[in-house]
């Protein structure tokens, strides 16, 4: 709904009081960075696809958006850099260092509102923490909407959202 998809079938949507529908489509997406539970990767550098939703980025940009996803130092460890090839959907990375470099891709557009959906549901305790981490990070001036089933995953939001089956029925804090 929020990246207008569909529209609502009642009520609103609004981001800062402005209904959603009054927002051309393409600006409206242009605003909002999508991390998803299955990343697509593609078979190119790691630069490439960071900078896949921005190809115009320059080195500079695509090396501070890295290190707000927390990837920069594996990447900076890597013989090629920048320039290593991943693979097919990213088959030679982890979850953890597949689900950051989304992050890094998502960061570099600067979007207003970035949406984390289950980003974290696939990986090992140890890949969560960084990109907790990397998620708080990039998320301190931005509005974010974090998907999980976990409620670690959502530990430190401002609020939390509980939803059952299409019906909110709770809300606050942890």
């Amino acid at each position: 709904l929020l990246l207008r998809f569909y529209d609502p079938q009642g009520g609103k949507i609004s981001i800062d009081g402005k209904d959603l529908k009054e927002f051309d489509v393409a600006t409206l997406r242009r605003k909002i960075g999508v991390v998803s539970q299955d990343v697509f990767l593609f078979h190119d550098t790691i630069g490439a696809n960071i900078s896949f939703a921005k190809p115009d980025a320059r080195e500079s940009q695509i090396k501070d958006a890295a290190r707000k996803a927390y990837i920069d130092e594996f990447i900076e460890s890597l013989p090629m850099g920048y320039q290593t090839l991943i693979g097919e959907r990213g088959v030679l990375l982890s979850g953890g260092q597949r689900q950051r470099l989304a992050i890094a891709r998502a960061v570099l557009t600067d979007p207003d509102i970035l949406i984390f959906d289950e980003a974290t549901s696939a990986l090992d305790s140890e890949s969560e923490k960084f990109v907790q981490r990397a998620i708080e990070a990039v998320g301190r001036d931005k509005t974010v909407i974090t998907i999980a089933h976990r409620l670690s995953t959502v530990f430190n939001s401002d609020e939390i959202i509980v939803m059952e089956k299409g019906f909110l029925v709770e809300a606050g804090k942890h």
